[in-house]
């Protein structure tokens, strides 16, 4: 069964920057889509960030909103994808979770803990 577990949220000033971590165990992140989703409290869950697998590797892809200021990664070995956040907004704001299941977490909502970012002054 997968299993994600996420650290590295905090308290950030605007313009700072946070170093996320998501541990999966259960399946392989060779060719795993990672996403990272994040929901705001009363706000709707969105989509963040995330890997898809084509033919020739991997593409990333980011919401507009975090294009250029957001960076996701992985390591294999460790069995860890990354989200970097900078030049961070009050509107990143948020409880950040990371997915293998793009839809079921649209559909279900997220099946972890997650890690809280808070953007404040």
């Amino acid at each position: 069964e997968a299993h994600m577990v996420e650290s590295g949220g905090g308290l950030a000033r605007p313009g700072g920057s946070l170093n996320l971590s998501c541990v999966v165990s259960g399946f392989s992140l060779a060719r795993a889509p990672m996403q990272w989703f994040r929901r705001a409290s009363g706000k709707e869950l969105e989509w963040v960030a995330g890997f898809s697998f084509v033919s020739y590797g991997f593409t990333r892809s980011y919401r507009d909103s975090v294009e250029g200021r957001f960076t996701i990664s992985r390591d294999v070995a460790k069995n860890t994808v990354y989200l970097q956040l900078t030049q961070l907004r009050s509107e990143d704001t948020g409880m950040y979770y990371c997915t293998n299941d793009y839809e079921g977490t649209m559909r279900n909502g997220p099946r972890s803990q997650g890690t809280q970012v808070t953007v404040s002054p």
